[in-house]
């Protein structure tokens, strides 16, 4: 299988995933010849990254709902009402909305909506009123504005149930999108708990002719469902139905890449037909490791920058923190991204999103004073590992222990990391130009959601600790 870190095969047609990386829980909306689209951000700040695309495979970030910690922000629900967007997401056992008149922002504050359950999904019934769906069969109406709720948190839909056999983590029925057509509110659903066994997640559909029932289950559900751990996609689930200006329907969900949880969940794309009775499926013959027919629509330029000299004067959208943004920490100056006082507790490296089964990554490190650059692989606070230099030499770190201390020629040093289907290996380069090996070499195959929770991702991540400034220069990712 060819991997590629555009899912676009530039011949007509595409090979999944359309968004490579730990992009979770997709919501989209499209507004006349643009989709626009929005995924989980967890902790990492900024977060809700919106991105816009012509075809539902290229697609181009565009801004941030969220410039500062929020909670931790689950599955969003993206709508566009009445010429104003909103985002709907849960974080922190509450539901907020943000708000815009334009999906590049800038996006409102946050509104804490006060109400329990999770993923919100936006519906506007027969009587012309807001509501929100919400995780186990609840619903709440909303204001005319969507900027609060109006009464209380009721149950009113039961979700359809897979054989008692199956192997899923959970019944766990969350993530509710509706959807109206031909006189019925579809109801698309996610079940079986988003990771655990590769056969756990599966899209499930339910129709009715009001948003508060009474339901009735697909005859065809799972609409998408992994069945075994042969297949190349694993815990496929959380689907959201999408238009295209033709009058086509696709579906954007979310999947693991087979024995690569540590790169998160992609956003896939699979195309939709309706039945002869009026239920939608995935398209006869069609499934997610095959290549697909592209939908119509212009290409706009894809996914997130491989290298960057830091010579603007603000960090691009490519880089986040997982927790609250360090913004005094991290500056760019004079072509180098700047990194200072590392000693902090509540020090998070800046991090940078791979999604490809195998990479590399390399960025030059000079350092001022008694600190020590580092350059890794980190999954959260205490599950990381990786290279650093400082004035007396370069050293193999995890997070529970240090390594031998090599020294270098010259006063700065460029450092790869090679990641092979999560065997991950460290190189140096210093003013003799050639490349050395470190002795250590890691299998990161466990950094992942099944081992320490979160559904974070393995990223790449750069940071100082000890007194004084570390300069990164010129860094670059490949897809190997």
């Amino acid at each position: 299988m060819a991997i590629k870190r555009n899912g676009d095969l530039r011949d007509g047609t595409f090979l999944n995933p359309v968004l490579r990386g730990n992009y979770a829980d997709p919501s989209i909306v499209r507004v006349k010849d643009n989709y626009y689209m929005v995924n989980t951000s967890y902790e990492y700040v900024p977060g809700l990254i919106v991105w816009q695309s012509r075809d539902l495979v290229n697609w181009m970030p565009i801004g941030t709902a969220l410039e500062s910690l929020n909670g931790n922000v689950w599955a969003p629900e993206l709508v566009f009402h009445k010429g104003v967007y909103y985002i709907y997401f849960p974080a922190d056992g509450t539901n907020w909305v943000v708000s815009a008149n334009d999906p590049k922002g800038p996006w409102s504050k946050p509104i804490d909506l006060q109400t329990n359950y999770i993923d919100p999904g936006h519906v506007v019934g027969p009587d012309n009123k807001r509501y929100l769906h919400l995780s186990g069969g609840h619903m709440v109406q909303l204001s005319d504005d969507g900027l609060s709720v109006i009464g209380e948190v009721r149950h009113v839909y039961q979700a359809w149930r897979y054989p008692e056999d199956w192997e899923v983590e959970a019944f766990s029925p969350e993530g509710p999108k509706l959807y109206y057509h031909n006189n019925y509110y579809y109801m698309i659903l996610a079940i079986g708990g988003t990771a655990g066994p590769p056969t756990s997640h599966m899209v499930v559909s339910s129709r009715s002719e009001t948003p508060w029932g009474p339901w009735e289950h697909s005859p065809y559900n799972p609409i998408i469902h992994t069945e075994s751990k042969e297949e190349y996609w694993w815990s496929q689930g959380h689907g959201t139905l999408i238009d295209t200006p033709s009058g086509e329907y696709w579906m954007v969900y979310h999947a693991y890449e087979k024995n690569l949880h540590t790169l998160g969940r992609h956003t896939m794309l699979l195309p939709i037909e309706w039945t002869d009775d009026g239920w939608l499926k995935v398209q006869t013959g069609i499934h997610a490791g095959q290549t697909i027919k592209k939908p119509e629509g212009l290409a706009v330029s894809h996914g997130f920058p491989v290298k960057d000299d830091f010579s603007t004067d603000t960090l691009g959208l490519h880089w986040q923190w997982l927790g609250e943004p360090q913004r005094k920490r991290f500056y760019q100056n004079n072509g180098a991204l700047n990194v200072v006082e590392g000693n902090n507790e509540n020090a998070s490296p800046l991090l940078y999103m791979p999604g490809n089964p195998c990479y590399e990554a390399e960025v030059e490190v000079s350092i001022e004073g008694k600190a020590e650059g580092q350059f890794m692989l980190y999954y959260n606070k205490t599950a990381f590992f990786g290279i650093s230099v400082s004035k007396e030499g370069i050293q193999h770190f995890r997070s529970f222990k240090k390594y031998k201390q090599v020294p270098y020629k010259g006063d700065k040093v460029r450092l790869l990391l090679k990641n092979y289907y999560n065997i991950v290996s460290f190189y140096y380069q210093d003013k003799d130009r050639q490349w050395i090996k470190y002795d250590k070499v890691i299998d990161a195959s466990g950094f992942h959601h099944n081992t320490f929770g979160g559904f974070l991702s393995l990223r790449i991540g750069l940071d100082v600790t000890g007194e004084g400034k570390a300069l990164f220069r010129k860094f670059y990712y490949r897809a190997l």
